[in-house]
């Protein structure tokens, strides 16, 4: 075997976890290669997820504006129309750029990329099909190998993706029309975002959730409250709701719902099924090493993202832990680190947590029910925007912030916020998190007015009933 397929250290997948731990491989000098089964770098993410869908939410969000806030400011719009094409573009646009970039990052970085799909054939060797049949293939050696392959949309039985009636959130970020209907099965972070998108558009959506809230990792006030703010906007919510059959006729698909023992049927022209995600772990061949995922198809690993066999490691969706984009990155500079036997470390506690509707959902740390769950005594302090300058300066007084701190100590355990702009506002709770701050350190903090913001501070001194404008 060559010089040139010996690696200190290779990565498997190039999404956010893949693509970072390439790169602080490189920076800290081992040899490293990248292996990508994809035309493109970026993984779900950059190709079908966290940006396609910002540039979606945020076109749909200028149409909406001019459609419907612009006249009580003095603009007037009328006519106005939309063209898919020339939007869809502009998202396109938007990844390949990004793109772009991960592959200028690879050549600055001296990162070996090979293209295929990796399957392991010993603890130190892996196999790299370059075409559907494995009629090409290459092995390259490396001392150390980094999982990283992501995740992909959950599927259910009854509701079986066909690409173009019933689609997961890869096809929903690409509809050539705007649908007349649309039904969202479940209501978390994907299904509320991509609804947003075709609401605002002029879709009627339906969005179907099992359990008794949307957005189950919020308190429920916080919760209803979004709930509220949403069907202000036009969405349809089923809730304690389960789809029992689909059935298509030509271009409509009719669901059977169930609820509280009673059934009747809904109709769309497409189903967006958004219940979740499953680790990307089946065509590795873990089992020719020895390494067995759990129920879920994660990868066990231990405090140095090690698996079962110590010269092979996985991080970000594969492994146990929120599919977020963030937290995969810092687990790749952490393993990596860990690797070089730095101190590498994440802060599971502090990884916040965003919907990208409008307004923003976001939060970090335990929510008010986790914090009782683990008998802590509690202080909670809230502030709504209506009473924020810069909210109703701005049209942007639907939210809210809710603090919750140890009663003994005042450290903050969790914050939970609805504003516009929320996922810039909640870095800085977790910022005062990250460093063990209290309610009283935001509290006491200046912030700029007027600013959306201030609302954080005025929910910090309400912790203890001191808010100034409320």
């Amino acid at each position: 075997m060559s010089d040139s397929t010996k690696f200190d250290i290779t990565v498997i997948g190039s999404g956010p976890a893949g693509y970072v731990a390439a790169i602080k491989s490189a920076h800290l000098g081992f040899k490293t290669a990248l292996i990508e089964k994809n035309a493109n770098l970026g993984g779900t993410c950059l190709n079908v997820g966290c940006i396609p869908s910002k540039a979606l939410l945020h076109s749909s969000e200028i149409y909406h504006t001019l459609n419907h806030n612009a006249s009580k400011h003095g603009i007037e719009s009328s006519n106005l129309s939309v063209d898919i094409k020339t939007m869809m573009q502009k998202k396109d646009k938007t990844v390949q750029q990004l793109r772009s970039g991960i592959e200028h990052l690879m050549k600055k970085n001296k990162i070996k990329v090979f293209r295929g799909t990796a399957s392991f054939k010993s603890a130190s060797e892996l196999s790299i099909n370059k075409d559907s049949d494995d009629k090409e293939t290459e092995t390259i050696k490396s001392e150390k190998i980094i999982i990283a392959t992501g995740s992909s949309p959950k599927e259910i039985p009854n509701l079986p993706i066909d690409g173009e009636h019933i689609v997961t959130s890869d096809q929903a970020i690409a509809f050539t029309e705007i649908p007349k209907k649309l039904a969202v099965v479940g209501a978390g972070a994907i299904g509320l975002e991509l609804g947003s998108v075709w609401s605002r558009l002029g879709a009627e959506v339906d969005v179907i959730e099992f359990l008794p809230q949307i957005l189950a990792g919020y308190d429920k006030d916080i919760a209803d409250q979004s709930q509220k703010i949403f069907k202000k906007q036009g969405l349809n919510f089923h809730l304690n709701t389960k789809v029992t059959e689909c059935k298509k006729e030509k271009t409509q698909v009719i669901l059977s719902l169930e609820s509280n023992g009673k059934t009747k049927n809904l109709e769309a022209d497409k189903v967006l099924v958004a219940i979740g995600r499953v680790p990307n772990t089946e065509n590795l061949n873990l089992k020719a090493i020895g390494i067995k995922t759990d129920t879920q198809g994660r990868i066990p690993v231990n405090q140095n993202y090690q698996t079962e066999i110590d010269s092979v490691y996985a991080i970000g969706d594969v492994i146990d832990g929120p599919m977020l984009a963030h937290k995969a990155e810092e687990e790749a500079v952490a393993c990596v680190e860990l690797i070089a036997n730095q101190a590498g470390h994440v802060n599971y506690q502090v990884i916040p947590n965003v919907v990208y509707t409008d307004p923003e959902i976001a939060s970090v740390g335990l929510t008010e029910a986790k914090a009782k769950e683990q008998n802590l005594a509690i202080n909670i302090g809230t502030f709504n925007l209506n009473a924020n300058g810069r909210a109703i300066a701005s049209d942007a007084t639907d939210g809210s912030v809710k603090i919750i701190a140890d009663a003994k100590t005042d450290r903050l355990l969790g914050i939970q916020l609805i504003a516009k702009g929320g996922s810039e506002m909640i870095n800085a709770c977790v910022a005062h998190m990250e460093y063990g701050g209290s309610s009283e350190d935001i509290a006491r903090t200046i912030h700029a007015h007027p600013t959306l913001s201030e609302s954080i501070k005025e929910a910090a001194m309400n912790v203890y009933d001191r808010a100034i404008h409320s």
